[in-house]
């Protein structure tokens, strides 16, 4: 039977689904390969938890289903999904720990939300101008 990892991430309101199985090494996004997707930065941004550990995806497909969200938040909700695979494909601690030691919102969502707009005001905290005239 073969081995197939199910991880997620979330980065505001972007979700990742990523499934992980044996293959050759190969990286998609809703069905786009890595290498074509987004701009370089989000591409950069993915791409850390294969940096850091570079021999992690030799012989794993992921196919990773993202929505939701900005383009950013996709990108970190993404690379939390894939670390997450990684980490639970290998089931090695010292994998674990280099994503910890470089960045913990590789393994842990950024809990982190849009505060909600308030009446009175264009946001969240601003007021509109007050004229006394």
């Amino acid at each position: 039977m073969a081995k197939i990892i199910n991880s997620s991430g979330k980065r505001k309101t972007a979700v990742a689904r990523a499934t992980l199985k044996p293959g050759n090494g190969r990286v998609r996004i809703n069905s786009v390969p890595l290498e074509i997707y987004g701009t370089e930065l989000i591409r950069m941004k993915i791409a850390e938890p294969l940096l850091l550990v570079p021999n992690a995806i030799d012989g794993v497909d992921a196919a990773i289903d993202v929505s939701g969200g900005g383009t950013m938040g996709q990108a970190e909700a993404v690379r939390t999904a894939l670390a997450r695979g990684i980490v639970e494909w290998h089931n090695d601690p010292a994998i674990k720990d280099a994503f910890l030691a470089y960045d913990r919102t590789l393994l842990v969502n950024d809990s982190r939300q849009k505060e909600s707009k308030k009446p009175h005001g264009p946001g969240a905290r601003a007021k509109f101008q007050k004229s006394y005239r």
